[in-house]
Order: C-alpha cells, then sequence, then structure tokens
C-alpha cells in the first residue's frame, strides 16, 4: 500500500521545470511545427516567417517568446531550428555574467544558427548591451587592456536568429525589446489542447489512456502542458502499480482521479500549497486583504513562491485579487473551499 506520507507532491504543480526533467522528458517535445498542439495564431506566424526566410536563404528574423513557464518556449526554439535546417545553441540570462561569456558563445556560432536565451529578463545590463551590436550588425565590440592604453576590437559574426523567452516581459528594456522583429505571445491551453497532448505523450510513453482519463488530467493541469505531460507520469506509475497484472498499465478516469487525489491534486488543479494560502486568508484574515510578506509568514513559505507559483492561477481562476491594501480571497473561493460567506462585506460582494 503506498502511503501518501511517503510522497512529496507539492512540485508537481510548479510550471518551472525540475532539476534533470529535461532531459528526461525531451522525447515528449514535438520536433517539427506541424506536431505542436496549440498555440494556432504563434504557429501561423512562424510557419510564414520561417518559410520566407528559407525562400531568401537568409536567417530568421530574431524572436521573442514570451509567456507563463511550461507553455512550450524552449520547444518552439528548437523547432524554429529544426524548421530552418540549422543548429540550437542553449544557454540562460542568469548564466551570463561577463561580456566574455556571451561573446565565446556568438564567436562558435555557424551560418544561420539559432541561439536561444532563456529567461533573457534576467541578462545583466552589460551584456545587454553587448548584444545590440550583435542582433543588429553581427558583430560584437571587445574591450582589450583597461584605462588609456585599453582598446577596442571589433569582431565580425555569422549571421544567426536568436530566439528569447521571457516570463516576464515588462522587465525586458525598450532597446531589447525592440530589436526583436517577431514578437510572440504565448496563452495558456484550453483542457481540449490539452487533452490532445496528453494522449500524444501517452503513446510515446507507452501507455494507455482513454478520453476519459486524459480530461482527468488535462482538467487539473493549470493550462499548462508541462504540468500535464508530469501528472500523466506520476498517473501512469499508479496505474502500473495498482493493476500490476495488466500487460500495459491503462489510465481510465477512475485510476487518474484515484491518482490525482493522493496527490492532493483537486478538480481545478488547486495544491496543497493554494488551498493554504486560500484557506489562511480566508480563515485567518477575513478574506482580506492582506499583505503577501503577511502570508507567506503564516504559512511558512517564500512571498517569490506565493507571487511567482500560486498568484497567477488563482487569479486567472477568479480565486484571487490584488488590491492597494492586499490579497482579497473571492466568493468562487469561499464556494469552491466550502466556506461559508458571511454578511456583505467589502472582500466579497466585489467579486
Amino acid at each position: 500500500m503506498i502511503e501518501q506520507s511517503d510522497l512529496e507532491f507539492e512540485r508537481l504543480m510548479e510550471p518551472a521545470a525540475l532539476q534533470d526533467e529535461d532531459e528526461k522528458s525531451y522525447s515528449l517535445r514535438p520536433q517539427k511545427l506541424n506536431e505542436y498542439i496549440g498555440q494556432d495564431k504563434v504557429k501561423d506566424e512562424l510557419f510564414i516567417c520561417i518559410q520566407a526566410a528559407r525562400k531568401r536563404g537568409e536567417p530568421l528574423d530574431h524572436v521573442l517568446l514570451d509567456g507563463p513557464p511550461g507553455l512550450g518556449k524552449t520547444t518552439l526554439a528548437a523547432i524554429i531550428a529544426n524548421e530552418m535546417g540549422v543548429q540550437m545553441r542553449q544557454t540562460s540570462g542568469p548564466v551570463l555574467t561577463k561580456p566574455g561569456d556571451l561573446a565565446a558563445i556568438l564567436t562558435n556560432l555557424k551560418e544561420n544558427d539559432v541561439l536561444f536565451i532563456d529567461e533573457i529578463h534576467r541578462m545583466p545590463r552589460e551584456i545587454e548591451e553587448v548584444l545590440y551590436s550583435a542582433m543588429e550588425d553581427f558583430a560584437v565590440d571587445i574591450i582589450m587592456g583597461k584605462g588609456p592604453a585599453a582598446s577596442s576590437i571589433r569582431i565580425d559574426l555569422n549571421k544567426f536568429t536568436l530566439v528569447g523567452a521571457t516570463t516576464r516581459a515588462g522587465q525586458l528594456t525598450a532597446p531589447l525589446m525592440h530589436r526583436f522583429g517577431i514578437p510572440l505571445h504565448l496563452e495558456p491551453y484550453t483542457t481540449e489542447q490539452l487533452m490532445d497532448i496528453i494522449m500524444r505523450s501517452a503513446t510515446i510513453l507507452g501507455v494507455g489512456c482513454d478520453k476519459g482519463g486524459a480530461m482527468e488530467i488535462a482538467r487539473r493541469s493549470r493550462g499548462t502542458p508541462r504540468i500535464a505531460n508530469r501528472l500523466l507520469k506520476r498517473v501512469r506509475d499508479f496505474a502500473e502499480v495498482m493493476d500490476d497484472k495488466a500487460i500495459v498499465a491503462r489510465i481510465t478516469a477512475e485510476n487518474a482521479a484515484i491518482a490525482l487525489g493522493r496527490m492532493e491534486i483537486d478538480e481545478l488543479g488547486l495544491d496543497k500549497l493554494d488551498r493554504r494560502l486560500l484557506g489562511m486568508l480566508i480563515k485567518g484574515y477575513n478574506g482580506g486583504p492582506a499583505g503577501l510578506d503577511t502570508l507567506a509568514a503564516a504559512i511558512g513559505e517564500e512571498a517569490v513562491t506565493l507571487e511567482d507559483v500560486c498568484e497567477p492561477y488563482l487569479m486567472q481562476i477568479g480565486f484571487l485579487a490584488r488590491t492597494p491594501r492586499g490579497r482579497v480571497a473571492t466568493r468562487l473561493a469561499y464556494k469552491h473551499l466550502g466556506y461559508p460567506i458571511e454578511g456583505d462585506d467589502t472582500q466579497t460582494t466585489l467579486f
């Protein structure tokens, strides 16, 4: 018998990739644009731009992908490289600490290659300034020496495509943002699109999954493919253990609901941390308003975790509101968690 206390499930609903998860899930990533499910407007625009660039024999214009984590920005960058028939080099904004780091990567790029920079908004300003000339003129200026003896050397680069990914487009500086010729915004997925992704992933993983099982997982996945694939793998484990006599495990609505219940993920995709946040706001602060730092201290979590992991989805489904005075729980949150709404005070009647 599997004891719930022996397993840690809180991080399953974290849209950011877990350690070593990208390598393990790479086989689930589509390799071509026609295999990519969802984001139809983004795919249509990319298709036209890629076909035009290939027809002219030029590199694709620089691409900026923004949207919440887990929606497929890294996958799209790899697809762009595959469709253009070139290699992709990958790095991230926080890793680039010195101008020389970026210069070393840029000088090693081959003609028309794709350079993917994840979390590009976290790139230091001095690195960003080096990137300006690289994006516009395909050249970098390197300062040699210090003081009066310092000199500048200009190094020409092969033409390349920069694909930047960010979860916070508002933190990008205007000069950098305006150098991207193809800005694309990714939206959360619908339940039907997530079902298609789950069915495709189940086939790749070699596990049976009926539509009821896919629906059960999809509607608890917060509109995020990464979470959907993560939950699929855990439900698959549960199905294999519970039905160890079957040659091939099959995910149904029934065993998916049981497995996700064991993980403490409810019908709307709320996990233990989400319910602790809302429960403290409702019970401890009469529904709010309450400050973020106050809530974080009350439930023993970091404020940045609540702000980046919990709040975006809770606001999206209308359970939480931000006001100038703090966070407020809405009527929908009271109803979902089963708390009575007392009176007609401001924090409950406004919503």
